[in-house]
């Protein structure tokens, strides 16, 4: 029998948080695969392990190492998330949403979400940044949304539009802020799926045959809930590795090349944000 959390249970966690992190958020970061170093820049932190946050979720996969930072980034008060948990670790898409649940009660205005992805555009390299203008959702396609069960109206509308998942003025803003500081960025579409097998060729070029721009296995079920929250949204990925559209025997994918990967995405992805951050305190 499935577990519904309610509003009470998203607030509980935001009254721990409050008790701890002496600031009120406004906008909210999610961290990817490998992409844990960025926390670093928050000034003024202080930090929480998931595992002491009542009903947070905990990860339990490398290079997400499960800590809320709370404090300032370019003025901005903040939350950064040290990595997430993915519905392939046995989680429910609720519990996968459950941290962003909790930024809403918390009144957070927008969510900064990051993940590592597969490039399946040929453009694309390694260490590039890519913008996510809109996403395929295979998962909830599927039927695994994070919406599914009893919706309450004090948390959004039973059937929210996801016509403009992403926010458009946002996008605008990071590709000034890339331009600015000389940072090559890319845009395109974003497909998550649920993992944790990495794809096959064949897999592979039938989510490029349908508009995909990269591939992962995050992100879409937090986007759903922040959207149905009425909270803006920005995607970035970080192209962790590229595509390989036809088998070959020298050439697999790993978690430990995506890992390594984030040593080149990380500084562009810092200054990136950074630069969002000092905008929007400016504005």
């Amino acid at each position: 029998m499935s577990h519904w959390y309610t509003r009470r249970d998203y607030e509980a966690a935001a009254e721990y948080i409050a008790g701890r992190i002496p600031l009120r958020p406004q906008v909210g970061v999610i961290l990817g695969s490998g992409l844990n170093p960025l926390a670093e820049a928050v000034e003024s932190a202080h930090a929480l392990a998931y595992t002491d946050i009542p009903g947070f979720p905990t990860p339990t996969v490398d290079g997400h190492e499960g800590r809320l930072i709370g404090g300032l980034l370019e003025g901005v008060p903040v939350w950064v998330m040290q990595g997430r948990v993915h519905y392939y670790e046995g989680y429910t898409m609720q519990q996968v949403a459950f941290p962003v649940r909790v930024m809403q009660v918390m009144g957070i205005q927008a969510l900064l979400v990051t993940n590592a992805a597969g490039g399946l555009n040929p453009a694309f390299r390694v260490g590039d940044l890519m913008l996510i203008r809109d996403h395929i959702n295979l998962m909830g396609m599927a039927g695994l949304s994070p919406l599914r069960g009893p919706n309450d109206p004090t948390l959004g509308p039973r059937f929210p539009d996801m016509s403009q998942a992403y926010d458009p003025r946002l996008r605008r803003l990071a590709r000034e802020v890339a331009e600015e500081h000389q940072i090559p960025i890319h845009e395109g579409v974003y497909v998550g799926l649920a993992g944790p097998s990495f794809e096959t060729p064949a897999d592979l070029r039938f989510l490029r045959l349908i508009g995909a721009d990269a591939v992962g296995m995050s992100t879409v079920p937090e986007v759903t809930v922040a959207r149905h929250g009425g909270m803006r949204v920005l995607g970035v990925s970080g192209i962790s590795n590229v595509a390989r559209m036809e088998a070959e025997p020298a050439g697999e994918t790993s978690h430990e090349e995506v890992l390594a990967a984030g040593q080149q995405i990380v500084p562009r992805l810092t200054t990136l944000i950074r630069g969002i951050l000092a905008r929007w305190g400016a504005g």
